[in-house]
């Protein structure tokens, strides 16, 4: 085929030179954290490291970065990394242990069936991961079980579209955004979640006066940023949609010649809709709103013909995600707002590569390609790969899966780039399920993840990290980029897709999984999704299918669809009202009127939300190991609202126990006025590897969305009690140590060691004792009050600080942000700076607690900047830089600008 190659692709770069730490220039890739699919320019530095930026010539970015994709410098050490193969904890050749995964496999097929088998795949791999798990699995072993963590994050989304869409498609693009005059922001906290694409907001809003709706039960960082919010109660959102929808009909809001040209099932779904929500006031009533906040939403939205809707977590996340999201694609199909510059829904993705995982079929009720189980579907993927065993159905959806391991149904699971003994709902009886497999295989590239610790007997198969892997990941607008390698892989570490075309030839199919190089399979990838396909399926890259080797290296960001012939990708589709239903219209769809799974009791008062902070990910297993990512938010706590606080007798600061119906945590107090009375919210982000009891997935119910198969993660019934404890304190060591036995602890690491936040029963003379027991060979400078409970230590070998170790009565939480600066230095410690250690003070005037972690910029830096006359957001981004990178931090700085600048009491 003759490839528009100056069209697609920019000049090829040169061929990478054998010592990848030379190169020249930077190193055009990926970033690995959101769904943004931030561009990033890496510069290794030839000792295992790299500087990192913002690529200013990618599109979704145009070289900005959030504080994650900033740190990621700080995330590539091969601490803790898994480096070779081992079975049952014996180090093996990756001979033996995929001769293992093979026979095993064999052996379970044999006996049990091959549905017995099953794969838990993630959206941190790469396309070409993906694909190769997808057609192993699906088409040459037999089962269909193939899903991914993605389910927990956008599967709803992906069920209204087809719905919708009769495909799953994402009708717009990040242009959008800039080109809107009103966003509505539903369920998403933009500004820590998607901080690039906010930023893009803001400047809209600067540009063209933009008008930000944000709805939500929090009033997070995003709601304080916002125009308008709206504090909804939980689970409501199809109600306020539903509502809307009412509203349009009946104040001349619809186009009634797209609805009739392009759409059907009109009637019905605004007959359910005024059965759900009939007026404002009903709308108002529903969703715990004021009749003039509905009222004002609503005549926005009639009266601005340039709207985008962007919903994320809190609409997918829930037992009704499907419908919230139709509820919300509705509204834009009854106004024909959709297709258009500055117009449609929009699916923000939570993972980098959750969208290309969904194009190759990764997950239970997708086949391949976007293709699903009709009866032809089946038929053509069957032909295009000569699969001998392909399936015919749907398989387990992750909750169901694991539930599938828990009664025995499921005998061997491979686990590829996740941790689901943390990330699950119901985490406990997860742990529990992965125990009682008969063979479980485990993907990864960290050492230390819970769902690693839980078996010794398991197959570990050593995976590359981000900076090693090779391939390509699709962002939320459709926009297929590259993911490349500038660093080599550490000992034996291989690409995922590779270990599995390894086991499908050990299964005896030589042929199919014979690629050379991972651009081989995406030449297969993109070839299938064009197989037969004359337009009649959305997915489509047909225009890459012959890519060359070097002009894949090479390849610049491109938007699909990109059929044979096209000289370009498409930005937006749906603008001449022709969808990918047998008949190209649309369908509006009737939802389901608002109902939570599992309502709340005396036993359990509360609904607990959980999500994302700003400056973490996932499990902790990158961010984690980054001081400057783990300065903002050190510890897990739970928000609450401090009416609800006072009446329980919870003070900011205090530890509380969070407990539902399947487990409970200890965590931190933070009383937050944004919190609605009755709701509480904790972060994910904590495993056991990390905490002591801050494993919130324990917490939460497994109720799933019946459409989707999503599990609720927003609204689980829970109760708070006081954890009262005698001491609060620190504990940092240069090197990691374990946590004392019986404290309650939270680990961070910091520049130049290893911190635990701490808490306990015991008081001065376990502390001494403790200490004594770290360092035996340390001589040490100590300060002991026994009487008032306070104890403060450090601990020097050969005259250099090795550890320090403070403990105070639980009422004055001694902080360790003054003893962090002690340790980001190896040389010996004058006597004043031993005292100032000892005595808690910083040695000369500190940043204070982490507040802008692009610029490593300190509470205290920005009180000083406002104090010398930095009087607004921009003058303190002028002054010391808070703020002028991703802007996720403004809402904090704007907090600090209104305490310095409000009035002294009279």
């Amino acid at each position: 085929m003759n490839l528009h190659v100056p069209d697609l692709l920019p000049d090829l770069l040169p061929d990478l030179l054998p010592d990848l730490s030379r190169l020249p220039e930077p190193v055009r890739t990926t970033c690995p954290y959101c769904g943004v699919g931030c561009g990033v320019l890496a510069r290794p530095d030839g000792q295992g490291g790299a500087r990192v930026e913002g690529d200013p010539e990618h599109p979704a970015n145009l070289g900005r970065l959030c504080s994650k994709g900033s740190a990621l410098g700080e995330t590539l050490s091969l601490d803790e990394r898994v480096l070779h193969p081992t079975v049952a904890g014996a180090r093996v050749t990756w001979d033996r242990a995929l001769d293992e995964v093979a026979a095993r496999f064999r052996r379970v097929a044999a006996e049990h069936g091959p549905d017995a088998i099953a794969f838990y795949l993630s959206g941190q791999l790469l396309t070409e991961d993906y694909y190769v798990a997808n057609k192993l699995a699906k088409g040459f072993i037999g089962t269909p079980h193939v899903d991914t963590n993605s389910r927990l994050c956008m599967s709803s989304s992906v069920a209204a579209h087809r719905r919708a869409f009769g495909s799953d498609t994402v009708p717009g693009c990040y242009e959008d955004l800039d080109e809107a005059d009103l966003i509505v922001l539903v369920g998403s906290n933009a500004a820590w979640c998607h901080p690039v694409l906010f930023r893009r907001m803001l400047d809209a809003r600067a540009r063209r006066g933009t008008r930000i709706v944000a709805v939500d039960p929090r009033r997070t960082q995003t709601g304080e940023e916002a125009d308008l919010f709206l504090g909804v109660r939980p689970g409501t959102d199809a109600a306020l949609f539903s509502g809307l929808l009412v509203h349009l009909a009946e104040t001349g809001g619809l186009d009634s010649r797209f609805i009739a040209a392009h759409t059907a099932g009109f009637e019905a779904a605004l007959e359910r809709a005024r059965l759900i929500a009939p007026d404002a006031a009903a709308t108002a009533a529903a969703t715990g709103l004021t009749g003039a906040e509905v009222a004002t939403f609503f005549d926005l939205f009639r009266t601005t013909p340039r709207a985008v809707t962007a919903f994320s977590q809190g609409v997918n996340q829930s037992s009704q995600g499907t419908d919230k999201a139709n509820a919300i694609i509705n509204c834009h199909l009854a106004t024909g707002r959709i297709g258009r510059p500055g117009t449609g829904p929009f699916s923000l993705t939570g993972q980098p590569n959750a969208m290309g995982g969904r194009e190759v079929g990764g997950l239970a009720n997708m086949l391949a390609a976007h293709m699903h189980f009709a009866p032809e579907e089946v038929d053509l993927v069957r032909r295009f790969w000569g699969a001998p065993r392909i399936v015919t159905g749907e398989g387990l959806k992750a909750v169901s899966l694991f539930e599938a391991i828990e009664r025995g149904r499921i005998k061997a699971l491979w686990v590829m780039g996740t941790n689901p003994a943390v990330s699950m709902p119901r985490a406990d009886r997860v742990r529990a399920a992965l125990r009682g497999l008969d063979t479980l295989v485990i993907a990864e590239a960290v050492a230390t993840t819970d769902t690693l610790a839980l078996r010794r007997d398991a197959i570990v198969l050593p995976a590359l990290a981000w900076g090693e892997k090779d391939g390509t990941v699709t962002n939320s607008e459709r926009r297929i980029s590259r993911q490349r390698r500038f660093l080599p892989a550490p000992g034996e570490a291989r690409a995922d897709w590779w270990m599995l075309a390894q086991v499908g030839q050990r299964l005896g199919h030589l042929q199919a999984f014979a690629w050379p190089n991972v651009a081989a399979v995406f030449r297969e990838h993109a070839a299938l999704s064009g197989f037969e396909n004359a337009g009649s399926r959305d997915f489509d890259l047909s225009g890459l299918a012959e890519i060359p080797d070097a002009a894949y290296e090479a390849a610049r960001p491109v938007q699909w669809p990109l059929p044979r012939r096209a000289k370009g990708g498409q930005a937006r589709l749906f603008g001449d009202g022709r969808f990918f239903t047998r008949d190209r219209r649309a369908r509006f769809v009737a939802v389901q009127a608002p109902a939570l799974a599992h309502p709340t009791s005396e036993a359990f008062p509360f609904r607990l939300n959980t999500g994302r902070v700003r400056d973490h990910w996932h499990t902790l297993t990158r961010t984690g190991k980054s001081p400057k990512l783990s300065a903002h938010r050190a510890v897990p706590f739970c928000e609450i609202h401090p009416r609800d606080a006072a009446r329980i007798g919870l003070s900011d600061g205090d530890l509380a126990r969070v407990t539902t119906a399947h487990g409970s945590a200890v965590l931190e107090v933070m009383l937050t006025p944004g919190a609605q009375e009755g709701v509480l919210f904790a972060p994910m982000h904590w495993s056991a590897a990390t905490s002591s009891a801050g494993r919130v997935g324990a917490l939460v119910q497994g109720a799933v969305d019946p459409v989707s198969g999503q599990p609720e993660l927003k609204a689980t019934p829970a109760a708070i009690a006081p954890v009262p404890m005698r001491s609060r304190g620190f504990l940092i060591t240069r090197e990691p140590v374990a946590a004392p036995e019986g404290w309650w602890w939270a680990r961070a690491t910091i520049e130049g060691g290893v911190g635990l936040i701490v808490a306990t029963e015991d008081g001065p003379d376990e502390a001494a004792a403790l200490m004594r027991r770290l360092f035996p060979d340390a001589s040490f400078s100590a300060y002991a009050d026994p009487g008032c409970g306070v104890y403060r230590a450090a601990a020097f070998v050969e005259g250099r600080l090795v550890g320090a170790l403070a403990l105070a009565p639980a009422a004055e939480r001694p902080s360790f942000e003054a003893a962090k600066a002690f340790f980001r230095t190896q040389e010996l410690l004058e006597p004043a700076a031993r005292r100032a250690l000892i005595s808690g003070r910083a040695q000369s005037g500190g940043a204070g607690p982490l507040v802008c972690a692009c610029h490593n910029v300190g509470r205290d830096v920005i009180v000083g900047a406002i104090r010398g006359g930095a009087h607004a957001v921009e003058a303190v981004g002028a002054a010391c830089r808070a703020g002028t990178n991703c802007g996720s931090c403004i809402p904090e700085i704007r907090k600090l600008l209104a305490a310095e600048l409000a009035p002294s009491p009279a």
